[in-house]
């Protein structure tokens, strides 16, 4: 159960209903703080809908900081929105492999963009090699956005870490389905 309660649109001023267009518990329980929520909502929106960098390694580098993070949540949600950006099952299966050292299909772009959010969630940030590779990858713009996308989900799995959000009953399937190591 999560530490805060989860509001619903007619517990809100009026000003900041238009913060639960999308009914789901994290934006439930930060709408207790609706200028939190609404900045917080700003950079989701960016890398999601106005960020450069290519959709489909972008939700390959939010669901490797979710599957490093252990968050059901953040796993869950991306698992099902990544479909949207073009990552398969098999996408999805390979990214496990390729999180334990294991050969797998991803193709070198997806590789690359994998270790660097591997190396940004462990170690804090991308390793001088790996960013010498991004940098001959990606314009100063992609790189950029990328570095803001993985540091803004590791941001974000704590945040449904420490406020213990549940996943609702909608997500449960993917989890099912793409289960989290212990």
């Amino acid at each position: 159960m999560a530490r805060l309660p989860y509001l619903d649109r007619d517990q809100l001023k009026p000003e900041h209903q238009d913060l639960l267009a999308r009914n789901i518990n994290l934006l439930r329980v930060l709408t207790h703080s609706p200028n939190a929520a609404r900045a917080f909502h700003g950079i989701g929106h960016f890398i999601r809908h106005v960020s450069r960098f290519e959709p489909r390694l972008r939700e390959l580098a939010i669901l490797q900081v979710g599957w490093l993070a252990r968050s059901p949540y953040e796993w869950s949600h991306h698992v099902k929105i990544s479909h949207d950006f073009g990552v398969t099952d098999d996408d999805i299966k390979a990214l496990i492999e390729d999180t334990a050292g294991r050969p797998n299909t991803l193709d070198p772009a997806a590789k690359l963009v994998l270790r660097a959010a591997r190396e940004m969630t462990r170690d804090l940030k991308v390793s001088d090699a790996t960013w010498a590779e991004l940098a001959r990858a990606y314009d100063s713009e992609r790189l950029t956005d990328l570095t803001l996308t993985i540091a803004f989900y590791n941001a974000v799995v704590r945040v449904l870490a420490t406020l213990q959000i549940d996943v609702e009953p909608d997500y449960q399937p993917y989890l099912d389905k793409f289960p989290l190591p212990a």
